[in-house]
């Protein structure tokens, strides 16, 4: 019988969130304003842009608030609305499949022009295309 006794001598490696792997609050900041300046800027997200009304200024803040909770980071959101409830909330906007894939296109830029690691970007556009996907609520 094995009497041995095993001891840790170095710390166990954690696992960093995806808050910390995007630099923080003033990461997850930087990528939100890119995001929407994207949205303001590029012809091909016109639909997706449309959607959000003439300014922008309260959609930056609560995805900001929204994405630091998400990634891991202070639930910012929660603490000021509750609960996301995603779908409830946007389902006074048009959401169709131009909206939903303008959405994903240009987060895609935005963790690209961050200089996110692409095995990352990979990993967060396929769940933010679940994510999109789920909230159309009209047909085309």
């Amino acid at each position: 019988m094995n009497t041995r006794v095993h001891t840790i001598s170095e710390p166990a490696q954690t696992a960093r969130s995806i808050f910390d792997l995007l630099g923080g609050e003033p990461g997850v900041r930087a990528l939100v304003d890119r995001f929407y300046d994207l949205m303001d800027m590029e012809d091909d997200l016109k639909e997706l842009r449309a959607a959000h009304g003439p300014s922008l200024d309260e959609a930056r803040d609560k995805l900001f608030w929204f994405l630091c909770g998400y990634f891991g980071g202070p639930d910012h959101y929660i603490q000021r609305f509750g609960h996301p409830r995603l779908r409830a909330r946007h389902l006074p906007f048009s959401i169709g499949e131009a909206e939903r894939d303008q959405w994903v296109a240009c987060m895609g830029r935005a963790l690209q022009d961050a200089g996110t690691e692409p095995a990352l970007v990979d990993r967060l556009l396929e769940s933010f295309y679940g994510v999109a996907d789920w909230m159309r609520n009209r047909a085309g």
